[in-house]
């Protein structure tokens, strides 16, 4: 498991480093080193971003991840303090299933899922990761699942179909099937 490096807390945003990773490239001079920082950024109120920063200096590296996490940040639907219904992201050959729990159940995640639910504001979820356990991965998983769940809320809206009756309909066939 993945554990969050530093957490940093602004008046606008929080701040998780997942990972650093020391990158090495041979050359004929020698061996460089360079630094990477996989970072998340959340305002806590529903908007997350995630950036791969790199540089020479670790310290560098955290600040352009955080600059460029901070630029890419995206809206995640919340209803109260989970996520509508449940879904599954796939990026790569990541799959991270996500789903609503009640309130004070808490975040029951890995380090990347969790760093991405506590920076978009969800305190109450059920993950789980199914295949990878690459972070960078996971997190574009994760980030892919909750892109899905808007646009799914985005149709229930167009059809004006309320989410509950949906999702018992589909759970309906499930048992007929």
């Amino acid at each position: 498991m993945v554990q969050p490096i530093s957490i940093t807390e602004t008046k606008e945003a929080v701040e998780k480093v997942v990972k650093i990773s020391r990158v090495s490239k041979v050359t004929k001079g020698g061996k460089k080193l360079s630094f990477s920082a996989l970072v998340v950024v959340g305002n806590t109120r529903g908007r997350v971003g995630v950036s791969l920063g790199k540089a020479n200096e670790v310290a560098d590296a955290i600040r352009k991840g955080i600059s460029q996490a901070k630029k890419k940040m995206r809206l995640v639907p919340l209803e109260g303090t989970t996520i509508p219904h449940d879904v599954m992201g796939m990026f790569g050959s990541a799959r991270v299933l996500l789903k609503p729990a009640v309130e004070g159940t808490g975040i029951i995640a890995s380090g990347p899922v969790r760093a991405v639910c506590e920076a978009a504001g969800i305190k109450d979820i059920l993950t789980k990761c199914l295949t990878s356990t690459n972070a960078m991965n996971v997190i574009k998983a994760t980030l892919a699942g909750l892109d899905q769940m808007s646009r799914d809320l985005e149709i229930f809206h167009l059809r004006r179909e309320p989410v509950a009756a949906v999702a018992m309909t589909e759970g309906q066939e499930d048992a007929h099937n």
